[in-house]
């Protein structure tokens, strides 16, 4: 069957992209190298009766017009919120409690610092309105600065559109894109805990400190989601991450996408200068009107074409594309849930929150310096540990009376300093994560059945993720918006007709949003009915 698209990866953004183009008429065939679609998104059981979400843990940022079109709902997808948002407990014994809700949370904080608690509300509404403004672009197409009518027409609106901010907020957001998250946090609170609570989701994903200029843009980023229609929450789909990618897969399905699995890419095929197909690792060619690559821009560029078949300039553009998380993953079977600061074994609302491990900035800021330092071993002395135990939300996922949780680890270095392996030292690193966890919840160590290890370089392996980038690129200024890969090809063009990119290295970036396959789509399908392909 001869096909018009071609998808490379059957991640959530490939599979957003292929259901778009498959609704329009085209016909479509998703490639995807392992033998489970949905990418890093995806459930597997990792030890006899315990099931997780592998690498993607938690869902706010999928985006509700994607839920939408694609019927995921009607396919089975359900969504639960997080009966607290977070829990932080702290050296001393005590705990910060952040939501459900803000007065809960300003309740809660007045324990710490009655003045925090007093400007807690001034800063989630200051939060809220640069997000309200940053959101309604995450489904647009970047305009380029050099180009056409278009371009300029969608520029003239996007600052129409920020004047209407009005002078405070324009300052505001110039901040949070240029200023550390520690700069900012430490000028509106006192208090390490809620500077700790807060400042957590600007290193996720992030190989740097949150003194790191850039890094208040990080955080902002995680602030962009919603949950069954609440802003700015976090929660659970029931059947883990892997439940989003099966109703895409279902869709997909229904619209007649063609999903092979166990079929890796090696290259894309060129005729003339324009993308025809690709060659698959077992030398299989397959052809097709264009092709959609749903992997980082480096994999693509740099791995799936030969440098000759790209412009100089733009191939050492793309080699000096920032890439890198400091991630380490890691699902743990538990015989029992862990008592954090006393508060016993039973299960209780705590449990469901995302678990913080890192009491304060500066915590966070030598654990980035600890795996960064050339003459250390690559790991934090004291990494950042999160920690997630979906069962208690879910009882798909484990045995009765027994848990599943997810720990989301940084710092860990994308390449160990001094020529060593993480094959080497992943046992190591995980020994050490328990650790972690050991001396806020003790007695966890104990509860272990089995753990999954996934250093940088096995999410590297496992769902080509270069340097176990999680956003398939690093969130910084330079590599943002209409510079999401590169200044003049943030449209999801690339520079060789017939070639998209449909991942998380273009606009708006990582996280499970759906938005690049979403945004492609549309250029891919403003091209074909304009018949640009040739």
């Amino acid at each position: 069957m001869a096909h018009d698209a071609l998808i490379i990866g059957g991640g959530h953004n490939g599979l957003t992209c292929a259901c778009y183009l498959a609704n329009a008429g085209l016909k479509v065939r998703v490639l995807e190298k392992r033998a489970i679609v949905g990418g890093a998104a995806v459930t597997e059981e990792f030890h006899p009766g315990f099931r997780n979400s592998v690498a993607s843990y938690t869902v706010s940022l999928l985006h509700p017009h994607v839920i939408q079109d694609l019927h995921l709902a009607e396919h089975g997808l359900r969504m639960v919120l997080r009966p607290m948002s977070n829990f932080l407990p702290l050296d001393n014994g005590d705990a910060l409690r952040v939501g459900p809700a803000l007065a809960d949370t300003v309740a809660e904080l007045r324990r710490f610092s009655p003045r925090d608690a007093a400007r807690l509300p001034d800063y989630y509404a200051m939060l809220d309105r640069l997000a309200d403004e940053l959101r309604q672009w995450v489904l647009r197409t970047p305009p380029d600065p050099n180009g056409g009518p278009r371009a300029m027409l969608e520029l003239f609106k996007a600052g129409r559109e920020l004047r209407k901010l009005g002078p405070a907020a324009q300052r505001d957001l110039l901040e949070l894109f240029g200023r550390s998250a520690g700069e900012v946090l430490d000028d509106w609170f006192e208090s390490d805990p809620i500077k700790a609570a807060l400042g957590f989701d600007s290193v996720v994903g992030a190989w740097a400190s949150p003194y790191a200029p850039g890094s208040a843009y990080v955080q902002l980023h995680h602030c962009f989601g919603e949950v069954n229609g609440r802003k700015g929450a976090w929660g659970h789909a029931i059947g883990g991450m892997g439940a989003i990618t099966q109703a895409m897969a279902k869709e997909a399905a229904r619209l007649g996408v063609e999903i092979s699995t166990e079929s890796p890419v090696a290259r894309v095929k060129l005729a003339g200068g324009r993308a025809i197909g690709v060659v698959l690792e077992n030398g299989d060619e397959l052809e097709a009107k264009l092709v959609a690559a749903n992997v980082g821009p480096k994999l693509l560029f740099l791995h799936m074409l030969e440098a000759a078949q790209l412009e100089p300039e733009f191939r050492t553009r793309i080699e000096r594309f920032k890439t890198g998380s400091g991630v380490l993953r890691m699902n743990v079977a538990l015989s029992e849930l862990p008592d954090f600061c006393g508060l016993g074994k039973q299960v209780q609302t705590h449990h469901g929150a995302g678990i913080i491990m890192a009491p304060s900035l500066a915590y966070m800021d030598r654990a980035w310096r600890d795996a960064s330092d050339v003459q250390g071993s690559g790991m934090s002395r004291q990494p950042i540990v999160e920690m997630l135990i979906p069962s208690t939300l879910d009882d798909t996922l484990a045995p009765k009376g027994q848990h599943v949780a997810s720990l989301f680890c940084q710092q860990f270095a994308p390449h160990p300093p001094g020529g060593k392996s993480w094959d080497e030292m992943r046992e190591a690193a995980a020994d050490l994560v328990i650790s972690t966890v050991e001396g806020y919840a003790p007695g966890f160590s104990k509860s272990v059945i089995a753990r999954q290890v996934l250093t940088p370089l096995d999410l590297e392996r496992t769902f080509g993720l270069t340097d176990g980038d999680i956003f398939h690129g690093r969130l910084s200024l330079e590599q943002l918006f209409s510079s999401r890969p590169l200044l003049g090809h943030a449209d999801y063009r690339t520079p060789l007709k017939g070639l998209y990119l449909c991942g998380a290295g273009t606009h708006p970036g990582g996280g499970v949003t759906g938005a690049p396959g979403h945004n492609a789509a549309r250029e891919i399908l403003r091209d074909w009915k304009a018949k640009k392909l040739v």
